[in-house]
C-alpha cells in the first residue's frame, strides 16, 4: 500500500508539473496534417470537407515552414463505414485511375533522406518533390521509366503487402507533384500512383492507470502471453524497466536517420504489455516494434515499409497509433493485412469534433479508436465520424516513457489499450478469428452517447470481459 501511494503522489507530481509547463492547448500533432480527399464530390461529401474553397495547393506557398530534411511527425486524425473484409492480398493490385494528389497542400518529413540533406521550405501534406508508385516490371523497367519522365530512383523494394515493386520517384526539376502523377499515368507500367503523403503520431496534452477498470478487464487475471503484437510509432526506450522482457525484436524503417525522441513509442509498448508498477493490458504479449517516426511525424514509404516487415513476423495484432491523409497505397497494405487474418488498431485521431476523417482508422477493417476519460467522458480534442469504432480509456493516464514515466493523453494511447485487450481476447481463445473479435467487440460495447452506434463514441465504451464471453 505504502508503494502504491508513493507511486500515486509521484504521479500528481508529474501531472502537476505537466499542467504548470504546458498550455492546454498543446498538442504534439500538426492540426493541419491528415486532411482528407476532397477531390471529388464524393468523398468531400464523405469527409465532411470545408465547404469555403480555401484548400492549401500542392507546392510551396506564402508562409510555409522551414523544417530540417530529418522531420518525422507522429499522430494527426480520420469517415467511411466498416466495410466487408477483403480476400488475402492479390498477386498484384489492380489498375489505378488516378491522375493527381489530394488537394491540401505538402509537408516535407523524412524518410531515408541523408542526415547532411539541406533544409527546405514545406507546406501541406506530402514530400514535395517526391511520388510513390508501384511497377509492372524488373530494375531495367525503373529506370527506363525514370528516364522518360525525367525523374530519379530514390528507392525501390518488393512490398508483400502490396504484391509488387514499390518505387520511390524524386523530381529533381521542381514540377508539381500533381502534374508528374498525371504524366505517369500514360505509362502503362505504373499500376498505382500516389504522393509521398506525411503521417504523424497522435498525442494530446499530458493518475494511476484506471483502464483496466474501465473496460471491465481483471489486472490480476490480464495476460496476453505469447500473442504476437507489432507496434508501429517512434523509436523507444527499450531500458525502461517497464519494458523488460516485453520487446520480441525490432526494426528501424528510417535508419539514416537519429533517433532523437522515445517517449510515444515506449508509452504505447507499456500500455500494452509493461511489466512491473506500470503494467500494461496484456502482460506477457511479444511486442514486434518498427521505429517509423522521429520528431512525431513519418512519411508513406517509410510506413509501407514498417507495415511490410510486421506482415513478416507473422503477428497477430498491428497498432497504427498515428494518422494522415489518404492514400491508397495504404489503403491496399491495410485492406491485405486483414486479408492474412491481421487485427489493425488505428488512432482516430486529435484533432478536433470538425476535423475530416483521419487515415488508417478510416479505412475498412481497421479499428479505429477514440479516447475517454476515467469518467468515461469523451476527449475534447478527437476527431468524430462514422469511421469512429469503439472508445477506451486514453485522457491522463500514467505510462512509461523515455523518460522514465509520464501522464499522458491522446487516441494513439487509447489505440494501445484496445490492442492490449485484444490481445487477452486471442491468448483466452487462440482460434478467433479477426472478423470475430470485431464482431464480439461491437456487439458488447457500453453505449456512451445516444443510443446505437454514433460519430463521438463509435459503438461505446470496450467490455473486455463481455467481449470475452460473446
Amino acid at each position: 500500500m505504502a508503494a502504491r501511494a508513493v507511486i500515486r503522489f509521484a504521479a500528481i507530481l508529474v501531472a502537476a508539473t505537466t499542467i504548470v509547463a504546458v498550455p492546454a492547448s498543446a498538442q504534439t500533432n500538426d492540426p493541419n496534417a491528415g486532411r482528407a480527399d476532397c477531390t471529388d464530390a464524393a468523398g468531400a461529401a464523405a469527409a465532411d470537407c470545408p465547404k469555403d474553397g480555401n484548400e492549401a495547393k500542392v507546392g510551396g506557398e506564402p508562409g510555409a515552414v522551414t523544417l530540417p530534411a530529418l522531420i518525422v511527425d507522429l499522430f494527426p486524425n480520420p469517415p467511411a463505414p466498416v466495410a466487408p473484409v477483403p480476400t488475402p492480398r492479390p498477386s498484384a493490385p489492380p489498375a489505378d485511375t488516378q491522375a493527381g494528389p489530394p488537394v491540401g497542400g505538402a509537408i516535407v518529413s523524412p524518410t531515408d533522406l541523408v542526415a547532411t540533406a539541406p533544409r527546405r521550405a514545406i507546406a501541406g501534406e506530402f514530400v514535395p518533390d517526391e511520388v510513390l508508385v508501384t511497377v509492372d516490371g524488373d530494375a531495367g523497367a525503373v529506370q527506363q521509366i525514370a528516364a522518360s519522365f525525367g525523374l530519379e530512383v530514390r528507392s525501390q523494394r518488393q512490398s508483400r503487402l502490396l504484391g509488387t515493386t514499390l518505387v520511390r520517384f524524386g523530381i529533381p526539376d521542381g514540377r508539381p507533384v500533381g502534374a508528374v502523377l498525371a504524366q505517369l499515368a500514360a505509362d502503362g507500367r505504373t499500376l498505382r500512383r500516389e504522393p509521398n503523403h506525411i503521417y504523424s503520431l497522435q498525442q494530446a496534452a499530458g493518475i494511476i492507470n484506471y483502464a483496466f477498470e474501465r473496460i471491465q478487464l481483471d489486472n490480476k487475471r490480464a495476460s496476453g502471453e505469447n500473442v504476437r503484437i507489432a507496434v508501429i510509432d517512434t523509436g523507444i526506450d527499450d531500458t525502461n524497466p517497464a519494458l523488460s522482457g516485453v520487446i520480441a525484436d525490432q526494426f528501424d524503417a528510417m535508419p539514416n536517420v537519429p533517433v532523437e525522441k522515445r517517449d510515444h513509442g515506449t508509452s504505447v509498448d507499456g500500455l500494452i504489455a509493461g511489466v512491473g508498477a506500470l503494467e500494461g493490458m496484456a502482460p506477457g504479449a511479444r511486442i514486434y516494434h518498427a521505429r517509423a517516426f522521429e520528431d512525431g511525424k513519418s512519411t508513406m514509404d517509410v510506413i509501407l515499409s514498417a507495415l511490410d516487415w510486421a506482415a513478416d513476423q507473422n503477428v497477430s495484432i498491428i497498432n497504427m497509433s498515428f494518422v494522415g491523409p489518404k492514400n491508397d497505397l495504404l489503403a491496399t497494405a491495410c485492406r491485405n493485412a486483414r486479408g492474412l487474418g491481421i487485427i489493425l488498431v488505428a488512432a482516430a485521431g486529435n484533432n478536433g469534433p470538425k476535423a475530416p476523417y483521419g487515415y488508417p482508422a478510416a479505412y475498412d477493417g481497421v479499428i479505429a479508436v477514440t479516447a475517454t476519460d476515467a469518467k468515461d467522458g469523451l476527449m475534447q480534442q478527437a476527431n468524430r465520424g462514422a469511421y469512429v469504432f469503439i472508445s477506451a480509456p486514453g485522457v491522463e493516464m500514467v505510462a512509461p516513457s523515455g523518460a522514465g514515466s509520464d501522464v499522458v493523453t491522446g487516441t494513439s494511447f487509447a489505440a494501445a489499450i484496445v490492442s492490449g485487450a485484444i490481445a487477452n481476447l486471442i491468448h483466452a481463445s487462440p482460434e478467433r478469428s479477426a472478423d470475430d473479435i470485431e464482431k464480439a467487440l461491437a456487439a458488447t460495447a457500453r453505449d456512451l452517447g445516444p443510443k446505437g452506434r454514433d460519430n463521438d463514441f463509435g459503438y461505446g465504451l470496450l467490455d473486455t470481459k463481455a467481449a470475452a464471453n460473446k
